[in-house]
């Protein structure tokens, strides 16, 4: 089996600027069927080749890897119900136009939250981000639509912390040393910093991001957040993948597999794409148009992807660092679907 297909369009992505640097995994739920790493980490001459080690700024995937899977794990345990309300975790919470806000209208960004705010400018711990995002504005009327909103997931980080006498960064790293993904954590050490890829120059912090969040909101929580902030490789995203695979079939539980495909069941929002925590597969999804309607999956916004197919008994792993230098290209949308459906190509054949 060949996917010189996806080589071809990693490689032509490359050369246009797309991103300096890319690293991809496919596999099913007990086996890897292909991996690749192309580029180097900058576009200096001189820059380390992408290997299959290589440390990526995993952006919004966190949400997906970390806060939902914790969530569910949550649910397991019996500390958290989807249809709690916030109001009942978070005392900020207040006002007629929140009250019937539940914890699954955060995972599917339904809760009338506003997309995104610059925080870090003007706050710096948990108490204030809290107290700031629970008394906004509503953007919508809660439960009418879906505005993807990383101020909802750092709620949801919070609200994590709280179940548990220990913070979202060491809930994380017990969950991922237990299930054993390896290099896939939030405050990367030094010591992975000559092989992590580079994130391009924050004005706000004035220096160049090598192993440092790239989100400036994260950065101002310490790094780890509910929205953001874990970094790793394509293997152990991987890792992660096959796992979710399992639990959906039933070999493993990751979580219980009942609550896993409640997760992975799209909303009744109207024109949503979203269930909880992960998104669902739609003909304009970013994992192209020839995944089964089971597949979930999530983007991040350094230019990384994760798709799960349990119908296919896929998942597509990609992994690049699109915002170095700077974040202005906005290209890698027109590369990820097709990207993916190279890979049905290779495994199954033209449509």
């Amino acid at each position: 089996m060949t996917f010189n297909g996806v080589r071809d369009i990693v490689t032509r992505a490359i050369g246009n600027r797309v991103f300096p640097a890319a690293c991809m995994e496919i596999g099913r739920a007990d086996q890897v069927l292909w991996a690749g790493a192309f580029g180097q980490l900058t576009y200096d001459t001189d820059a380390p080749l992408a290997s299959h080690d290589t440390v990526f700024d995993l952006a919004s995937l966190t949400k997906v890897v970390a806060t939902t899977t914790l969530a569910m794990r949550h649910v397991d345990a019996g500390h958290l119900a989807i249809s709690d309300r916030v109001a009942d975790h978070l005392s900020d919470w207040r006002g007629a136009a929140r009250e019937a806000v539940t914890v699954a209208d955060l995972l599917a960004h339904t809760s009338g939250l506003p997309a995104y705010l610059p925080l870090f400018r003007d706050l710096v711990d948990r108490a204030d981000f809290e107290r700031e995002v629970c008394r906004l504005p509503m953007a919508y009327p809660p439960q009418t639509t879906s505005i993807y909103s990383d101020l909802g997931f750092i709620l949801l980080g919070f609200l994590i912390e709280d179940l548990s006498n220990k913070g979202l960064q060491e809930q994380f790293a017990l969950m991922a040393f237990e299930c054993k993904w390896g290099e896939l954590r939030f405050s990367p050490p030094a010591t992975w910093k000559s092989r992590i890829a580079p994130t391009g120059d924050s004005v706000w912090r004035r220096r160049s991001l090598v192993g440092e969040v790239h989100d400036d909101n994260a950065w101002a929580l310490g790094g780890a957040a509910g929205h953001t902030g874990l970094f790793g490789s394509a293997p152990a995203v991987g890792r992660f993948a096959r796992l979710i695979l399992r639990t959906f079939g039933g070999l493993t539980r990751l979580t219980r597999p009942t609550t896993l495909k409640t997760f992975a069941q799209r909303t009744e929002v109207p024109n949503s794409s979203r269930a909880l925590g992960w998104d669902t597969m739609k003909s304009t999804s970013s994992c192209g148009n020839r995944l089964s309607k089971s597949a979930i999956g999530h983007t991040g916004f350094t230019g990384t992807s994760l798709w799960i197919d349990p119908a296919l008994d896929l998942y597509i792993v990609c992994l690049t660092n699109r915002v170095h230098p700077t974040a202005t290209s906005n290209a890698i949308r027109q590369v990820r679907p097709a990207l993916h459906n190279a890979v049905i190509e290779a495994l199954y054949g033209s449509a």
